[in-house]
């Protein structure tokens, strides 16, 4: 097993201070050699300088995370998000942070979050290979696309029919992707340490309109039925057409994202409001005003 001797840094291109951001800190860190950096768009790492990495540092958001994840979770490398998004759920330091503090979290001990992932494969009524694999660390999301009409989609938990719903689409998310997608949809919160997937559809017409949280060992299974094609996303990321007979079947992944952090588990609840611009107490009237 090669030696982690390398440090990554991912950017997302599209913000000019990200790059400069990336280069003031690798000139602080005086890593000599021991490095590497990429777009986040773009991650072109060789296998090797890959799994002799210890530690990504992104700048960016949650996108610039969510594409570096792809790439990094089989080699299990952790990754330092600096946020320059607008909200950053998933990134530990601002850019005001990033200088005085990203060295202890290279060189010290900072807890490693493990996050579950979600693993969806498109298999054709016609076999039972998969002929599509990919996996996700936020949300698979099964949608009509551009054309206006909803779809109506069997929803089987553990070989078990749950309901067909009729909707605009399904979101089925990790901890992770519920204060994504699902949350916009109206979907409850989960830690992110948990272990749970989360069904959610969108704009439910006439049917179950209610989210379902399922164990983290459930097999979801989605259909399109009445002969209509379905978009499948992964992330965000559109790309796969779901043709009528093919079946969208979702698992937990193998592989996991870790993050680097310095506060406990519970930090998340007070990161959470902050970040949704919800955080302070709430003072009440006092009776009779």
């Amino acid at each position: 097993m090669p030696e982690k001797k390398l440090v990554g840094f991912a950017y997302n291109h599209l913000l000019p201070r990200a790059g400069e951001l990336v280069a003031s800190l690798i000139d602080s860190l005086d890593l000599h050699e021991s490095y590497w950096v990429a777009p986040a768009s773009d991650l072109q790492i060789g296998e090797e300088a890959l799994a002799s990495t210890s530690a990504v540092v992104t700048a960016g958001g949650d996108g610039t995370i969510l594409r570096v994840t792809r790439v990094l979770a089989p080699y299990s490398v952790p990754i330092l998000g600096i946020n320059l998004g607008r909200v950053g759920f998933m990134t530990e330091l601002s850019v005001e942070e990033a200088g005085s503090r990203i060295a202890w979290y290279l060189d010290g001990s900072p807890r490693v979050e493990e996050r579950m992932m979600l693993q969806a494969s498109v298999i054709s009524g016609h076999a039972s290979e998969s002929h599509v694999v990919v996996h996700a660390l936020n949300d698979v999301v099964l949608t009509r696309g551009d054309v206006a009409r909803l779809l109506d989609i069997d929803t089987r938990i553990d070989g078990v029919l749950l309901t067909t719903y009729r909707a605009d689409g399904l979101i089925v998310a990790t901890p992770t992707g519920s204060t994504g997608y699902a949350l916009a949809a109206g979907g409850p919160i989960l830690h992110p340490e948990t272990r749970e997937t989360l069904i959610q559809p969108l704009a439910a017409h006439m049917s179950f309109q209610t989210g379902i949280v399922t164990s983290h060992e459930s097999e979801i299974e989605l259909r399109v039925v009445g002969g209509h094609q379905a978009v499948l996303s992964v992330d965000g990321v559109t790309g796969t057409t779901v043709e009528p007979g093919h079946v969208v079947v979702i698992r937990r992944s193998p592989y996991v994202a870790r993050f680097l952090r310095k506060d406990p588990p519970a930090a998340f609840y007070s990161t959470l409001t902050q970040r949704l611009g919800v955080s302070g107490r709430q003072v009440r009237p006092a009776s009779g005003e």
